[in-house]
């Protein structure tokens, strides 16, 4: 069976996410926000998906590459008449003292060699592809009407061309530059080259300025910069994934929208960012966090919106054919409505750092106690709750076991923030917690498997329990530590070095691919046991399953290496960061800041 990766890499700013083919198309954008309907989705509906295509009529050949260490991407594309490059990027750089990320997308267009010829579609949608906006011809530019802002593009290839669909030949330098609301009131090329070159300088400074270890470089480097335009900076949110409703596998029905800040992956992002030195993230996220901490509810959502937004409703578009054809596209996420009671612990230990490293002054957090005691009362009052779990089951309830792991950790993050404000009443607090915590997670234990299953009373296994020696509730030296990872590696591991979340029948029956970043929690786990070489192996079996752009996907089928689920997911990402780290500091390797 023909392997499936998906044929797209991303550009970005941290305002918008696109997806740029193989086959030169805009395969998905979203405007205004990340949340937002498409402008371009292809993706999801070649018909009503709209297009923004630069393509010749005949036979050609492409392939794609990013500018290095940048999210500025090319692809090249070769004709029997000639050859040409395009360059898409989001503008983003540093002037008058904030960060310049416009809604605007810049594509420059290049012959290589020859005279190909070309033809420039651009056809965008609104309302998720009900409907087509309508080109008003311009002197240089159309503007494109019909949603709820204009949509601009601006060029110095001609305009009928573009209304026509005309071929031409590509004889010059040319550019392409679209906007959302504000139309560009500047000179076209020496301003697409200027915006060129400063977002280029932006995105290798940033990478310069990373502490990464001399292990699988260029899949760290790409896989936080991926990571890094997932992150909405207006609001500080990090979002799971930029598209919605790519399958798990297909046929499956498991299409979920992922554009929304998920509290728990929040941490991972966050936990992965500052290894490699970047702290800027967190203190935005800090900032979304606490708005939401204070806005007097119960409890968390597992998720919100990117500006905070609580209700999610999922609603199904019958007319878009789905990705390959599988449906249903969905917008919106019914888990919003779910208890996931680890969430609590994971903003805690995400926190964590701007209280115990001292390049955070601690005294600039307003509210201190008052924030602590909030997150401790909200594990006060959910920590015997049965919960969806980390799996988001939508029909089943346990007490999990990687919940009160979180609910532990949070406590024992809690505590050490406690202790650094010298405030002993929580300090206590955060104790007494902990230990109710534990006694949950040792009712999971089962002595007959020598491991802890996914819940109490359950015979499962689930991948998720891998994190009880990567937090360090297991010693790592330990023979439970050891046993439990043997257990897991027997049921859930497969010959290509993946791992499934689990094997036994949920909500929609049983899962037939890998979920990757189990993978490589696996790998994270291998090392803290002491097994380095069995994390080293295993680690690089799992870098093939990446995207011809080192991007990976959520889902991996095993036997094929098939890409499936959101794509690229933060998640994945994540893990091969972490589980890098985890093993460079493992071997000692020297950082490189």
């Amino acid at each position: 069976m023909e392997r499936h990766t998906y044929q797209t890499g991303i550009i970005g700013n941290c305002s918008f996410i696109a997806h740029i083919n193989l086959n030169t198309n805009v395969d998905w954008l979203c405007w205004p926000r990340m949340d937002s309907t498409f402008t371009f989705g292809g993706l999801l509906d070649t018909k009503k998906g709209g297009e923004f295509s630069l393509l010749p009529d005949d036979h050609y050949t492409s392939h794609q590459y990013y500018l290095e260490n940048t999210n500025v991407l090319c692809t090249e594309v070769t004709t029997a008449e000639g050859s040409y490059r395009i360059t898409d990027f989001a503008p983003r750089f540093y002037q008058y003292e904030r960060f310049f990320k416009p809604l605007m997308m810049i594509r420059k267009v290049e012959p290589i060699d020859g005279s190909p010829r070309i033809r420039v579609k651009c056809k965008p949608v609104c309302d998720y592809g009900a409907r087509f906006l309508h080109p008003l011809r311009g002197s240089s530019h159309i503007e494109f009407t019909g949603c709820e802002a204009g949509i601009r593009l601006t060029t110095d290839i001609p305009i009928s061309y573009i209304i026509d669909e005309e071929l031409f030949v590509l004889n010059d330098t040319r550019y392409l530059l679209l906007t959302y609301g504000l139309p560009l009131e500047a000179p076209l090329q020496s301003t697409a080259e200027r915006f060129l070159r400063e977002t280029t300088l932006y995105w290798r400074s940033w990478i310069k300025q990373s502490s990464i270890a001399n292990y699988f470089q260029p899949f760290v480097i790409r896989s936080a910069l991926a990571l890094k335009i997932h992150q909405y900076e207006d609001t500080g949110a990090i979002i799971a994934a930029s598209t919605t409703s790519l399958p798990e596998f297909p046929d499956s029905g498991r299409n979920w929208d992922y554009r929304y800040c998920w509290m728990r992956d929040s941490y991972y992002i966050l936990t992965a960012l500052n290894h490699i030195g970047h702290f800027e993230e967190m203190e935005r996220y800090f900032g979304y966090i606490t708005d939401i901490s204070f806005s007097g509810d119960f409890r968390y959502q597992p998720l919100y919106g990117i500006t905070g937004k609580k209700d999610l409703i999922e609603n199904i578009l019958p007319h878009l054919s789905g990705y390959m054809g599988n449906q249903p596209v969905r917008i919106g996420n019914q888990a919003y409505e779910h208890i996931q009671n680890d969430i609590y612990g994971q903003v805690l230990i995400s926190m964590l750092p701007l209280y115990t490293d001292h390049r955070f002054i601690f005294s600039e957090r307003k509210d201190s106690d008052r924030w602590i005691n909030l997150l401790l009362k909200k594990i006060e009052r959910t920590i015997d709750e049965k919960d969806a779990g980390i799996w988001e089951f939508r029909n089943m309830a346990n007490i999990h076991c990687y919940t009160n792991l979180f609910q532990w950790a949070g406590c024992s993050a809690a505590e050490k923030m406690a202790r650094t404000i010298q405030n002993d009443d929580l300090v206590k607090k955060a104790v007494a917690l902990k230990e109710r915590a534990a006694a949950h997670i040792e009712s999971c234990y089962d002595p007959e498997l020598k491991a802890y299953t996914n819940a109490a009373g359950s015979k499962y296994l689930d991948a998720s329990t891998l994190q009880l020696i990567m937090m360090n509730y297991l010693d790592p030296s330990s023979q439970r530590a050891r046993d439990h990872l043997e257990a897991l590696e027997k049921e859930l591991k497969t010959d290509d070095g993946l791992f499934y979340r689990y094997l036994h029948s949920d909500d929609f029956g049983k899962p037939k691919t890998t979920f990757l970043v189990c993978a490589f929690w696996y790998v994270e786990a291998l090392a803290c046991v002491g097994r380095l070489e069995d994390a080293q192996r295993e680690f690089e079996k799992i870098l093939q399953f990446s995207n011809h752009l080192l991007l990976f996907s959520e889902d991996v089928e095993s036997g094929t290496g098939s890409q499936w689920g959101n794509f690229p997911q933060a998640y994945s990402h994540v893990g091969l960061m972490n589980a890098a780290y985890r093993i460079s500091m493992k071997l000692d390797l020297p950082i490189f800041i």
